[in-house]
């Protein structure tokens, strides 16, 4: 098996481009021409295609439509398979920081597709090399770097120790590009529960010849214990070949794939740049992975992300931590909508303090999140109290809110 190369990664990712245009040309155009064909073979130009608000359709055209969803359906999954092909022909080599549950979950499935070495304060080298990796201890972070030609590099670590694992890292990455180029930066990742935090410390640290992602896939070893298939995967291009990406026009890439960066330059995403087409690439590679295994891929801002989770992901946490304080138990009559108030708190808390702790403090939208949620209970509060023609001021233990 071929191991990515950057020398022939402006080739590789001309064939990819290539095959992937040759297949969709192939898939598509005919079938376009065959589906207009067959509509406009069945249906005389004369005819309104709508009657009394139902469209016409004549005998026999039903059976037609699912021939060809049938046949648009094998050739979609022959060029997935040469995506595949064309994938494994240069796997790349992933270095993962902080090879704990997480690390170790995600681990198992970059495998299948390349080559992995995992880095942590514990010692996993057994694990490690039961689904196929290699370890180095975190003493050895000038070895994890030097010593292998990694293409990308995951830090999954807490939200808390995000920043001095970077600052940690940087001083590697350097000495690397000192003696191997500055091309030898590889693509740095970032799996957090917070996308704003990771991102500005990225950019305010990682050498700004390291390109950038910024990812946070929804699920984790419980909730995706049968796989990844479905599940969310949401992502910013940051960075690529220096260049700093707008979020916003990246994810309105238009019909001939130009953008803009943040200065407002137009770019194409095939821009006429060795180490562009380098970067896209590498990052194209990468992603490819999460949707090989299933995941549902959610191009994103940051930005957008952190308002999102602030009333999705840090709400659920916040809810099952202060139901977990009340020391509900099960009860020989729970309800269905109770047992669902158990699993939230069981869920909850199987998750680190840390990160609960980290999704409110690293996230600029949880105290807006916790105030509405302090006006909400008030507001339901005081429409009971009203109801029994009371004020809040009669409410037995009341006391004043901190917020």
């Amino acid at each position: 098996m071929l191991r990515y190369s950057k020398k022939n990664s402006r080739f590789g990712a001309f064939i990819f481009s290539f095959v992937i245009v040759a297949a969709v040309s192939a898939f598509f155009l005919p079938a376009v021409n065959s589906t207009a064909t067959m509509l406009s073979s069945n249906t005389p130009q004369s005819d309104p295609i709508y009657e009394g608000g139902v469209p016409t359709a004549n005998a026999g055209d039903l059976e037609k439509l699912k021939q060809e969803e049938a046949r648009l359906a094998s050739m979609l999954a022959s060029i997935r398979q040469q995506k595949l092909s064309v994938l494994r022909s240069r796997p790349l080599t992933i270095g993962i920081i902080g090879f704990g549950r997480f690390g170790q979950f995600i681990a198992q499935s970059f495998t299948k597709y390349g080559n992995v070495v995992g880095t942590s304060r514990s010692d996993y080298t057994d694990i490690a090399n039961e689904i196929g990796a290699k370890y180095v201890p975190l003493s050895n972070l000038e070895g994890f770097v030097m010593d292998h030609e990694l293409d990308v590099i995951v830090v999954a670590v807490s939200i808390v120790s995000f920043e001095d694992t970077i600052k940690d890292l940087v001083p590697h990455l350097k000495k690397k590009m000192q003696l191997k180029g500055k091309d030898a930066c590889p693509l740095i990742v970032d799996v957090l529960s917070v996308k704003e935090h990771a991102r500005d410390i990225m950019l305010k640290h990682l050498p700004e010849e390291c390109d950038i992602l910024s990812s946070h896939p929804m699920f984790g070893p419980d909730s995706a214990r049968n796989g990844w298939q479905g599940h969310t995967f949401v992502y910013e291009r940051t960075r690529i070949d220096k260049m700093l990406l707008d979020p916003s026009q990246m994810n309105r890439v238009d019909s001939d794939a130009n953008f803009l960066d943040t200065k407002g330059v137009t770019h194409n995403l095939h821009e006429n740049s060795e180490s562009h087409i380098e970067g896209m690439d590498r990052v194209e590679r990468f992603l490819s992975i999460w949707e090989e295994e299933g995941c549902k891929m959610i191009p994103m801002s940051c930005k957008e992300h952190d308002e999102f989770t602030a009333n999705s992901q840090f709400i659920t946490h916040l809810m099952g931590r202060i139901l977990g304080a009340q020391g509900l138990q099960a009860t020989p009559v729970d309800t269905k909508g109770f047992q669902n108030v158990l699993r939230l708190i069981e869920t909850t808390h199987s998750d680190s303090f840390d990160l609960f702790f980290g999704l409110y403090k690293y996230n600029r939208n949880s105290m807006d999140t916790i105030v509405k949620l302090k006006e909400s209970m008030d507001q339901i509060i005081a429409k009971l109290l009203q109801k029994e023609g009371k004020s809040d001021t009669t409410l037995p233990g009341a006391k004043q809110s901190c917020l």
